[in-house]
Parts: structure tokens; C-alpha cells; sequence
């Protein structure tokens, strides 16, 4: 395979803490403080815990099919180079065009939640209305803000990825601190009566918390889209994407919990940044700021990580002419894939014009994306298991073979969620416009790239 052969473009800068900031930042974002109050709405506080308990243990036994397959071949582009290898052109197409809808859905997400919590920061932000989606008012300052954090983000992200790891780590311990008392005055000052009902709807409350699930843990798989730029044994970068799911798992659990503890059926129809006003009846006026801060600080550390993942999983796929050749154009100075990362910027700019309605539709079409990618990774794990064995594994998969076809059936089953027949299936036409446009700008860009090459 070509990626073998070549020598890395890349600088191998990222340690340990940075990889692991980088994963769990990415996963944990800005959901956990305005979706919480839906999740639990939608299935109770025991029922959206379920909800991630299994979502997230499926997620995780995709991470072992990741781990083994990133310490193997530990080149940029993660699922692109897997599924290549195991499964072919085609396929790779699919799988890592797939993964980057869920990136881009993420990416998309931060760029309308900002305006979101500068809102609540700065009251007043709300001017030159524009036009209503799906009942909510667009305004032209949220726009702006919108577009100014993707250009900043964008900028950041092709100063080098060194630097990004440095604002991830200290933004992602910024997070956990400000987590730990919440989840502490939450225990201390919250009541087990608000807690009730455990369960709301049944199993269609649970799979509707369910299908949010595969959005929320998008992003461990950040640490094989930058495996060039790790500086750590191979065995260990396996490693690295397992801690970081476990960790988001305990993260969202913990988060509903002290929601759940804090806030009644009644509290949470009327609270609109839930886990920030959560924090506001536990330290006052205060704790809301300083929660909404950290929310802040959540959009910064997943916008950066997605952009990290998207961008290495573009050049990945432009290096092997399934995109076009300028994706591939590495920064003669800070070596980052710059026209990669500024295409993704253009596209970040688009999701503010649709306001805050966005949110759930980016979550829920871009899950679907993430959940193909992951069943095609499964798939790569399979195939090379069975006609590669000798291929150096550093980090295997704990039950081996198993491990594949439990991630592809997991996968496939969440998948289903999201079509016609289930209860939880996606919206017709806002959600499955966002899947029907992400498959018509592929195929216009590889088959720009076929034309491209042709004609060379």
C-alpha cells in the first residue's frame, strides 16, 4: 500500500496527553450541556444512562476493532487506510466519506451551538433578524459569530496540530475540574425525588436517546486519522483510543446523573442550556457562568479535534486520488493539510444560517454516517484478520476475531435505527436532505478527481 512506502509528511509531535485530550475532548464538546435536558425528557434519567451504557459498550467494542487496526498501520487517515487495504477502492470511498459527515456534522454542530452560549454570555446578541427555521428566529449577529469562530478555528487548525494539542490539554482539564464540582454540589444539594421516573417511554425513549449515542463518541477515532503525528509506541495508541471511550462514557453518565439529581420534570421543560442552569441552582448566578464558559471551552476542544480527523481523513483520500490532488497539499511551514482544513472551514460556515433547529438534525444525520463508517471498519478488521494474520499487530483485540463481528452487528443494529419503520428514524426532509446533499457533493469531487487524472 502507498502509505507504507512513503515518508510521512507530517511531524510526529502528539505524546500521550495530548492524544488522549484530543479524543476525549472531541467526544465530549458542547452536547452534554444543552442536550441533556432531551435526553432525559426523552427517556428518563436510568433510561438515557442505558441509552450510553449500551450505545457507548457498542462504541467501545468498535474502539478494539480501531485499536488493532491503528497500531498495524499506523498512517494518516485512519479508516481510509483500512478499509483500502482490506476491502478496496470503492469501499474506502464509502467508508471514509461516511466517517466525514460525522466529523463535518460535529464541526457544523459547533459552529451553530457558539452563538448559542454567547448568547446566554452576552445578552442582547440577538440582532438583525433574518428569518425563522422551524420556529426559531435567525439572527444576523448569530451568524456572524458563527462564521468568525469557524475562520478562527480554521486559522488555528492550520498554524499546526502541536498547537492545537496544547489548547486541547489545557481546555479539556479546564472541563473535568469544573465537571467534578457539578457532579460533587449535584450529589450534595440535589434530590433523589427528581429523579422520577426513571424510565419515560420505554424501549422508544431509550433508542431515541440511542441513535444521538454514535454522534456523541464521534471522535476517538481522531487518534488513527492523526497516527503520523503520534510520538508513541504503536501498542499504546490502541490503548489510548479504549481509555478515551471509557472515559466519555463515564463523563456522559455522570453529567445526566447530576442533571437528573438537580432538576424536575418541571425544571427541565423550562430550562433551555440545561446542565448550565443545573449549575446555576446549585452555586447561583456564578456556577451558570462559569458552566457556560466551560461549554464554551467544550466547542473549542471538538471543533479543534474534528477539524484534526476531517482534514487527515481528506488528505488521505485526495493521496489516493479518490479526491481532488489539492486536498493533499501539505503547508510548507507547519505542515498541515491546508487546503484540506480550509474546505472544511467553507463548509463549517454554511450550518449557522439554519439556526438552532440545526443541532438536532446535524446529531442525527450525521450519527448515520459514523455508524456505516464503523461497520465498514469492522469489516476491514475481518478481512484482514482472515487474509493477513501474519501482519504486525502490536495492540490485539481482546477475543479476537469475535470482537469483528459483534462491532459489525452492533453497528449494523444501531444503523437501522435510523431508517423508515423505526421509531427513532431520521426526518424527512431536514435530516435526510443533510445525507442526500453529503453524497451528491461526494460524488461531484471524486468524480472531479477522476476527470483530474485523466486528463493528466
Amino acid at each position: 500500500m502507498s502509505e507504507n512506502s512513503q515518508q510521512s509528511s507530517f511531524l510526529r509531535v502528539l505524546g500521550r496527553r495530548d492524544v488522549v485530550a484530543l479524543a476525549f475532548g472531541a467526544m465530549i464538546g458542547w452536547s452534554w450541556v444543552v442536550l441533556t435536558g432531551t435526553w432525559i425528557t426523552y427517556a428518563g434519567v436510568l433510561g438515557a444512562i442505558t441509552a450510553f451504557l449500551v450505545g457507548g459498550g457498542a462504541i467501545a467494542v468498535v474502539g478494539l476493532t480501531y485499536a488493532e487496526l491503528s497500531s498495524a498501520l499506523p498512517f494518516a487517515g485512519g479508516e481510509h487506510v483500512y478499509s483500502e487495504r482490506a476491502l478496496g477502492y470503492r469501499a474506502s470511498f464509502i467508508c471514509t466519506w461516511a466517517i466525514i459527515l460525522g466529523y463535518m456534522s460535529v464541526i457544523a454542530f459547533e459552529a451553530v451551538a457558539l452563538p448559542t452560549v454567547m448568547d446566554s454570555l452576552v445578552p442582547g446578541l440577538d440582532v438583525g433578524y433574518l428569518w425563522t427555521v422551524a420556529g426559531w428566529d435567525v439572527y444576523a449577529t448569530w451568524v456572524a459569530t458563527g462564521i468568525a469562530g469557524a475562520v478562527i478555528m480554521t486559522t488555528l487548525n492550520v498554524i499546526g496540530v502541536k498547537f492545537v494539542a496544547i489548547v486541547q490539554t489545557t481546555v479539556v482539564l479546564m472541563i473535568l475540574v469544573v465537571g467534578f464540582f457539578f457532579v460533587s454540589g449535584a450529589g450534595v444539594n440535589g434530590s433523589l425525588s427528581n429523579l422520577d421516573p426513571l424510565f419515560a417511554e420505554g424501549v422508544t425513549g431509550i433508542t431515541s436517546v440511542l441513535v444521538m449515542v454514535p454522534f456523541m463518541f464521534v471522535g476517538f477515532d481522531i487518534i488513527p486519522q492523526a497516527a503520523e503525528e503520534i510520538d508513541l509506541p504503536y501498542r499504546d495508541i490502541g490503548t489510548a483510543i479504549i481509555l478515551s471511550v471509557m472515559m466519555a462514557i463515564a463523563w456522559y453518565a455522570l453529567i445526566i446523573i447530576g442533571v437528573g439529581l438537580v432538576m424536575d420534570g418541571e425544571a427541565l421543560a423550562g430550562a433551555d442550556l440545561v446542565t448550565a442552569e443545573a449549575n446555576g441552582l446549585i452555586y447561583g448566578d456564578l456556577g451558570k457562568t462559569v458552566l457556560l464558559v466551560t461549554g464554551l471551552a467544550g466547542i473549542v476542544t471538538s471543533w479543534n479535534a474534528l477539524i484534526v480527523g476531517a482534514s487527515r481523513a481528506l488528505y488521505a483520500m485526495a493521496k489516493a486520488d479518490m479526491l481532488p490532488a489539492a486536498l493533499a497539499e501539505i503547508h510548507p511551514r507547519y505542515h498541515t493539510p491546508r487546503n484540506a482544513i480550509l474546505l472544511i472551514g467553507a463548509l463549517s460556515v454554511i450550518s449557522p444560517f439554519f439556526g438552532r433547529p440545526a443541532l438536532v438534525w446535524l446529531v442525527n444525520a450525521g450519527g448515520l454516517g459514523i455508524v456505516v463508517a464503523y461497520a465498514f471498519v469492522a469489516l476491514s478488521f475481518l478481512a484482514l484478520r482472515k487474509h493477513e494474520p501474519d501482519l504486525q499487530r502490536p495492540y490485539r483485540a481482546p477475543g479476537g476475531s469475535f470482537s469483528g463481528y459483534l462491532a459489525l452487528v452492533l453497528s449494523i443494529a444501531i444503523g437501522l435505527l435510523y431508517f423508515p419503520g423505526s421509531p427513532s428514524a431520521l426526518i424527512w426532509p431536514q435530516e435526510w436532505s443533510i445525507i442526500v446533499f453529503w453524497i451528491i457533493l461526494g460524488a461531484l469531487l471524486f468524480g472531479l478527481s477522476r476527470f483530474s487524472k485523466k486528463a493528466t
